[in-house]
């Protein structure tokens, strides 16, 4: 694929569109009244909202992130209370992510700034076109994941 110009580099495309929700998430996150979730945070926080108690190499499958990237990402989220860690009772080597009360509560404000930001970036796009890009990133997440490994 020869590339002339950035608005034709399907790289710089999707860093845009990362770059620019990530912002629109912060920002709708803080006039929301739940400043303590960053974006980065969204992926753990929605596996855990699904599966509560979670093992961290569990977890990290379920969120896509390296259990190295896990680690720090867990220290700010347990600084900003959304969530603890406790030795599993079967296996005093294996750590559980649980959510805090803090992180149970945020669920419903976060959706929904989620879905408002979501709503806003899609707007225009017919619902056809969405589930096309859904099914195209899916596809490029999968050669990439099959290339790093």
């Amino acid at each position: 694929m020869m590339l002339t110009s950035l608005k034709e580099c399907p790289y710089y495309l999707i860093s845009r569109v990362s770059l620019s929700v990530t912002a629109a998430l912060k920002k709708e996150f803080a006039s929301s009244g739940v400043e303590q979730v960053k974006p980065a945070y969204l992926c753990v926080l929605m596996s855990l909202w699904q599966e509560d108690g979670l093992k961290v190499i569990e977890l990290s499958k379920k969120a896509g992130l390296e259990p190295s990237t896990m680690t720090g990402l867990l220290d700010r989220m347990e600084r900003d209370e959304l969530v603890e860690r406790s030795t599993d009772l079967t296996d005093r080597r294996v750590l559980r992510i649980h959510l805090t009360k803090i992180g149970r509560q945020v669920r419903d404000p976060v959706l929904n700034v989620v879905d408002r930001v979501i709503t806003e970036v899609f707007a225009g796009v017919p619902q056809e076109g969405i589930l096309q890009t859904k099914k195209l990133l899916r596809h490029v997440l999968a050669n990439a994941n099959q290339e790093s490994s």
